[in-house]
Protein backbone atom coordinates (compact mmCIF):
# COMPACT_ATOMS: atom_id res chain seq x y z
CA UNK A 1 0.00 0.00 0.00
CA UNK A 2 1.79 3.13 -0.98
CA UNK A 3 1.51 5.85 1.66
CA UNK A 4 2.91 9.52 2.54
CA UNK A 5 3.84 10.92 6.10
CA UNK A 6 4.04 15.07 5.02
CA UNK A 7 5.84 17.03 7.58
CA UNK A 8 4.76 20.19 8.03
CA UNK A 9 5.83 23.99 9.12
CA UNK A 10 4.76 27.37 9.43
CA UNK A 11 6.50 28.66 6.58
CA UNK A 12 8.94 31.54 5.25
CA UNK A 13 9.81 33.92 2.81
CA UNK A 14 11.68 32.94 -0.27
CA UNK A 15 14.31 35.79 0.27
CA UNK A 16 15.36 38.14 2.78
CA UNK A 17 13.77 41.49 0.35
CA UNK A 18 11.13 43.66 1.57
CA UNK A 19 9.34 41.90 -1.11
CA UNK A 20 9.24 38.39 -0.66
CA UNK A 21 8.32 39.35 3.28
CA UNK A 22 5.45 41.36 1.94
CA UNK A 23 3.98 38.23 0.03
CA UNK A 24 4.61 35.94 2.59
CA UNK A 25 2.98 37.89 5.82
CA UNK A 26 0.21 39.08 3.81
CA UNK A 27 -0.77 35.32 2.92
CA UNK A 28 0.29 34.91 7.21
CA UNK A 29 -1.47 37.44 8.70
CA UNK A 30 -4.51 37.05 6.59
CA UNK A 31 -5.31 33.93 8.48
CA UNK A 32 -8.35 34.06 10.32
CA UNK A 33 -6.86 31.22 12.39
CA UNK A 34 -3.91 33.59 13.14
CA UNK A 35 -5.64 36.73 13.40
CA UNK A 36 -8.92 36.89 15.12
CA UNK A 37 -9.59 40.70 14.94
CA UNK A 38 -12.83 41.71 13.56
CA UNK A 39 -11.86 41.29 10.07
CA UNK A 40 -12.83 44.67 8.47
CA UNK A 41 -10.69 46.47 11.20
CA UNK A 42 -7.79 43.79 10.82
CA UNK A 43 -7.75 44.01 7.16
CA UNK A 44 -7.61 48.48 7.38
CA UNK A 45 -4.86 47.49 9.81
CA UNK A 46 -2.96 45.13 7.60
CA UNK A 47 -3.00 46.80 4.21
CA UNK A 48 -2.75 50.39 5.62
CA UNK A 49 0.30 49.63 8.30
CA UNK A 50 1.60 46.56 8.53
CA UNK A 51 2.34 45.18 4.87
CA UNK A 52 3.79 48.92 3.83
CA UNK A 53 5.93 49.63 7.10
CA UNK A 54 6.88 46.31 8.31
CA UNK A 55 8.60 44.00 5.41
CA UNK A 56 11.41 46.40 4.95
CA UNK A 57 12.19 45.83 8.81
CA UNK A 58 11.63 42.26 8.60
CA UNK A 59 13.79 41.79 5.56
CA UNK A 60 16.69 43.66 7.03
CA UNK A 61 15.88 41.17 9.74
CA UNK A 62 16.14 38.06 8.14
CA UNK A 63 19.27 39.26 6.19
CA UNK A 64 21.37 38.75 9.18
CA UNK A 65 20.53 35.12 9.61
CA UNK A 66 19.44 34.24 6.03
CA UNK A 67 21.72 30.61 4.63
CA UNK A 68 22.76 31.47 1.06
CA UNK A 69 19.87 31.09 -0.58
CA UNK A 70 17.36 29.90 1.85
CA UNK A 71 15.86 30.73 5.45
CA UNK A 72 17.28 28.71 8.37
CA UNK A 73 13.77 27.61 9.24
CA UNK A 74 13.54 25.92 5.97
CA UNK A 75 17.26 24.78 5.36
CA UNK A 76 16.91 22.52 8.46
CA UNK A 77 13.09 21.79 8.02
CA UNK A 78 14.55 19.89 5.34
CA UNK A 79 17.26 18.62 6.45
CA UNK A 80 15.38 16.88 9.32
CA UNK A 81 12.54 15.53 7.18
CA UNK A 82 15.66 13.84 4.59
CA UNK A 83 16.98 12.35 7.66
CA UNK A 84 13.74 11.03 9.15
CA UNK A 85 13.46 9.64 5.34
CA UNK A 86 16.44 7.97 5.53
CA UNK A 87 15.85 6.24 8.45
CA UNK A 88 12.33 5.26 7.67
CA UNK A 89 13.88 3.64 4.58
CA UNK A 90 16.23 1.56 5.97
CA UNK A 91 14.22 0.53 9.02
CA UNK A 92 11.29 -0.37 6.61
CA UNK A 93 12.48 -1.42 3.47
CA UNK A 94 9.54 -3.56 3.09
CA UNK A 95 7.56 -0.54 3.31
CA UNK A 96 6.34 2.04 0.39
CA UNK A 97 6.64 5.59 2.13
CA UNK A 98 7.31 8.90 0.91
CA UNK A 99 8.26 11.69 3.03
CA UNK A 100 7.54 14.87 2.43
CA UNK A 101 8.29 18.70 3.77
CA UNK A 102 5.42 21.47 3.01
CA UNK A 103 4.92 24.69 4.90
CA UNK A 104 1.40 26.16 6.05
CA UNK A 105 2.24 29.52 3.90
CA UNK A 106 4.87 30.20 1.19
CA UNK A 107 6.66 26.98 -0.62
CA UNK A 108 6.24 24.47 -0.50
CA UNK A 109 3.07 24.86 -0.06
CA UNK A 110 0.71 22.33 1.59
CA UNK A 111 -1.87 21.75 -1.40
CA UNK A 112 1.58 21.86 -4.01
CA UNK A 113 2.25 18.44 -2.11
CA UNK A 114 -1.00 17.13 -1.65
CA UNK A 115 -1.25 17.34 -5.58
CA UNK A 116 1.95 15.39 -6.28
CA UNK A 117 0.86 12.97 -2.93
CA UNK A 118 -2.34 12.79 -4.79
CA UNK A 119 -0.83 12.15 -8.32
CA UNK A 120 1.38 9.27 -7.06
CA UNK A 121 -1.93 7.10 -5.62
CA UNK A 122 -1.02 6.93 -1.97
CA UNK A 123 -3.68 4.98 -0.27
CA UNK A 124 -2.54 6.57 3.23
CA UNK A 125 -1.46 10.02 5.09
CA UNK A 126 0.41 11.08 7.90
CA UNK A 127 1.14 14.77 8.98
CA UNK A 128 3.01 15.93 11.18
CA UNK A 129 3.02 19.65 12.24
CA UNK A 130 5.94 20.80 13.73
CA UNK A 131 4.53 22.38 16.21
CA UNK A 132 5.02 20.80 20.10
CA UNK A 133 2.25 22.55 21.75
CA UNK A 134 -1.32 22.28 19.90
CA UNK A 135 -2.60 25.83 19.16
CA UNK A 136 -5.43 26.76 16.60
CA UNK A 137 -2.90 29.66 15.62
CA UNK A 138 -0.92 26.64 14.48
CA UNK A 139 -2.01 23.39 13.94
CA UNK A 140 -5.44 24.03 13.00
CA UNK A 141 -4.48 26.17 10.57
CA UNK A 142 -2.63 23.43 8.97
CA UNK A 143 -5.45 20.96 9.19
CA UNK A 144 -8.21 23.69 7.52
CA UNK A 145 -5.75 23.69 4.50
CA UNK A 146 -5.35 19.87 4.37
CA UNK A 147 -9.74 20.17 5.22
CA UNK A 148 -10.28 22.60 2.85
CA UNK A 149 -8.29 20.24 0.04
CA UNK A 150 -9.90 16.75 0.36
CA UNK A 151 -13.65 18.63 0.50
CA UNK A 152 -12.85 19.43 -2.83
CA UNK A 153 -12.00 15.62 -4.06
CA UNK A 154 -14.33 12.77 -4.45
CA UNK A 155 -11.47 9.68 -3.88
CA UNK A 156 -10.17 11.24 -0.44
CA UNK A 157 -7.35 8.49 0.96
CA UNK A 158 -7.45 7.32 4.56
CA UNK A 159 -5.17 10.06 6.44
CA UNK A 160 -4.31 11.09 9.93
CA UNK A 161 -2.15 12.71 11.46
CA UNK A 162 -0.53 13.89 15.38
CA UNK A 163 -2.28 16.98 17.12
CA UNK A 164 0.48 17.58 19.61
CA UNK A 165 3.83 15.96 20.91
CA UNK A 166 4.21 18.47 24.11
CA UNK A 167 4.70 15.95 26.61
CA UNK A 168 6.26 13.34 24.55
CA UNK A 169 8.59 11.23 26.71
CA UNK A 170 11.49 11.38 23.60
CA UNK A 171 10.54 15.15 22.95
CA UNK A 172 11.30 15.93 26.61
CA UNK A 173 14.09 13.62 26.84
CA UNK A 174 15.55 15.27 23.80
CA UNK A 175 14.74 18.99 24.78
CA UNK A 176 16.93 17.92 28.16
CA UNK A 177 19.72 16.57 26.03
CA UNK A 178 20.72 19.25 24.24
CA UNK A 179 20.58 21.65 27.44
CA UNK A 180 22.76 19.04 29.42
CA UNK A 181 25.08 18.89 25.86
CA UNK A 182 25.22 22.67 26.32
CA UNK A 183 26.19 22.46 29.96
CA UNK A 184 28.81 20.37 29.02
CA UNK A 185 30.54 22.52 26.56
CA UNK A 186 29.63 25.61 27.75
CA UNK A 187 29.41 25.74 31.49
CA UNK A 188 26.03 25.97 33.59
CA UNK A 189 24.62 29.25 33.68
CA UNK A 190 22.62 30.63 37.04
CA UNK A 191 19.24 30.07 35.48
CA UNK A 192 16.83 28.62 32.75
CA UNK A 193 14.70 30.66 30.68
CA UNK A 194 12.38 28.06 28.29
CA UNK A 195 10.82 30.89 25.88
CA UNK A 196 7.69 29.65 24.08
CA UNK A 197 5.93 31.99 20.99
CA UNK A 198 3.18 33.72 22.25
CA UNK A 199 -0.45 34.01 21.74
CA UNK A 200 -3.16 36.21 22.35
CA UNK A 201 -4.70 35.98 25.97
CA UNK A 202 -8.03 36.00 24.62
CA UNK A 203 -7.53 32.79 22.77
CA UNK A 204 -6.48 30.85 26.16
CA UNK A 205 -9.57 32.44 27.25
CA UNK A 206 -11.30 31.19 24.18
CA UNK A 207 -10.56 27.34 24.88
CA UNK A 208 -7.11 27.27 23.39
CA UNK A 209 -4.93 24.56 25.07
CA UNK A 210 -1.36 26.31 24.28
CA UNK A 211 -0.69 27.54 27.12
CA UNK A 212 -1.28 24.43 28.98
CA UNK A 213 0.92 22.85 26.63
CA UNK A 214 3.93 25.05 27.13
CA UNK A 215 3.55 24.90 31.00
CA UNK A 216 3.66 21.12 30.91
CA UNK A 217 6.57 20.63 28.49
CA UNK A 218 8.75 23.45 30.84
CA UNK A 219 7.90 21.35 33.80
CA UNK A 220 8.46 17.90 32.40
CA UNK A 221 12.26 19.44 31.14
CA UNK A 222 12.87 21.38 34.48
CA UNK A 223 12.30 17.78 35.90
CA UNK A 224 14.42 15.91 33.96
CA UNK A 225 16.90 18.37 34.98
CA UNK A 226 16.32 17.93 38.13
CA UNK A 227 16.00 22.01 38.68
CA UNK A 228 13.76 23.99 41.64
CA UNK A 229 11.59 26.33 41.12
CA UNK A 230 14.26 28.77 41.62
CA UNK A 231 16.52 27.99 38.91
CA UNK A 232 13.94 28.49 36.33
CA UNK A 233 10.91 29.98 34.61
CA UNK A 234 9.38 30.27 31.16
CA UNK A 235 7.86 33.45 28.95
CA UNK A 236 6.34 34.28 26.01
CA UNK A 237 7.71 35.97 23.15
CA UNK A 238 7.05 37.84 19.40
CA UNK A 239 4.16 39.54 20.77
CA UNK A 240 2.19 41.55 17.86
CA UNK A 241 -0.10 45.04 18.51
CA UNK A 242 -1.26 46.60 21.48
CA UNK A 243 -3.98 43.19 23.11
CA UNK A 244 -2.72 41.65 25.81
CA UNK A 245 -0.73 38.35 25.42
CA UNK A 246 -0.05 35.09 27.78
CA UNK A 247 2.70 36.87 30.39
CA UNK A 248 5.51 36.90 31.14
CA UNK A 249 6.73 38.59 28.27
CA UNK A 250 10.50 37.09 27.34
CA UNK A 251 11.68 41.23 26.30
CA UNK A 252 10.60 42.24 30.33
CA UNK A 253 12.10 39.11 31.70
CA UNK A 254 15.50 39.69 30.08
CA UNK A 255 15.78 43.04 31.11
CA UNK A 256 14.67 42.18 34.95
CA UNK A 257 16.26 39.12 35.70
CA UNK A 258 20.18 40.91 35.99
CA UNK A 259 18.54 42.91 38.39
CA UNK A 260 17.56 39.74 40.21
CA UNK A 261 21.18 38.69 40.72
CA UNK A 262 21.07 36.40 37.35
CA UNK A 263 24.03 37.39 35.56
CA UNK A 264 24.73 34.46 33.71
CA UNK A 265 21.55 33.06 31.61
CA UNK A 266 20.43 30.03 29.39
CA UNK A 267 17.76 30.26 26.66
CA UNK A 268 16.25 27.81 24.90
CA UNK A 269 12.69 28.05 22.87
CA UNK A 270 11.00 24.51 22.93
CA UNK A 271 7.68 25.96 20.85
CA UNK A 272 10.37 26.06 17.72
CA UNK A 273 11.08 22.49 15.89
CA UNK A 274 13.92 24.54 13.74
CA UNK A 275 15.86 27.54 14.31
CA UNK A 276 14.26 30.96 12.68
CA UNK A 277 14.06 34.17 12.59
CA UNK A 278 12.31 34.48 16.00
CA UNK A 279 15.01 32.22 17.78
CA UNK A 280 17.72 33.72 15.60
CA UNK A 281 17.04 37.08 15.46
CA UNK A 282 14.63 38.20 18.02
CA UNK A 283 16.24 35.70 21.22
CA UNK A 284 19.75 35.76 20.03
CA UNK A 285 19.81 38.76 18.87
CA UNK A 286 17.85 41.19 20.52
CA UNK A 287 17.55 38.96 23.85
CA UNK A 288 21.10 39.00 24.42
CA UNK A 289 21.16 42.47 24.19
CA UNK A 290 18.39 43.39 26.29
CA UNK A 291 19.67 41.09 28.92
CA UNK A 292 23.26 42.33 28.61
CA UNK A 293 22.50 45.98 28.59
CA UNK A 294 20.33 45.79 32.00
CA UNK A 295 23.81 44.24 33.41
CA UNK A 296 23.83 40.45 32.40
CA UNK A 297 27.15 39.08 32.18
CA UNK A 298 26.92 36.08 29.83
CA UNK A 299 23.90 35.39 27.47
CA UNK A 300 23.81 31.55 25.95
CA UNK A 301 21.14 30.42 23.88
CA UNK A 302 20.64 27.23 23.12
CA UNK A 303 19.80 25.81 19.84
CA UNK A 304 16.55 24.30 19.19
CA UNK A 305 16.53 20.64 17.78
CA UNK A 306 16.96 21.26 14.15
CA UNK A 307 18.04 18.27 12.40
CA UNK A 308 19.64 16.62 15.04
CA UNK A 309 19.93 12.78 15.07
CA UNK A 310 17.80 12.77 18.70
CA UNK A 311 15.40 14.83 16.95
CA UNK A 312 14.83 12.93 13.70
CA UNK A 313 14.34 9.99 16.18
CA UNK A 314 11.53 11.64 18.20
CA UNK A 315 9.53 12.42 14.47
CA UNK A 316 10.52 8.32 14.11
CA UNK A 317 8.71 7.46 16.82
CA UNK A 318 5.91 10.10 16.71
CA UNK A 319 5.52 7.95 12.93
CA UNK A 320 5.78 4.38 14.09
CA UNK A 321 2.21 3.36 14.98
CA UNK A 322 1.41 4.82 11.32
CA UNK A 323 4.00 3.23 9.32
CA UNK A 324 4.25 -0.37 11.36
CA UNK A 325 0.10 -0.82 10.52
CA UNK A 326 0.51 -0.50 6.47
Amino acid sequence: MKSAIVFINLGTPSAPTPRAVRQFLREFLSDRRVVEVPRLIWLLILYLFILPLRPRRVAKAYQQIWFGNVSPLRHFSEQLVLGVGKKISAQYPEKDISVHLAMTYGDPSLTRVLDGVMASGCERILFVPLYPQYSATTTAAAMDIVMRYFSAKRNIPQWSWIRDYHDHPEYIAALAWSIESHWQEQGRGDYLLASFHGIPKRNIELGDPYQQHCERTAKLVAEKLGLNDSEWQLSYQSRLGKAEWLQPYTDKTLAALPGKGVKKLDVICPAFAVECLETLEEIDGEGHDIFTEGGGDAFRYIPCLNDSDIHQNVMLTLCRNFIEQI
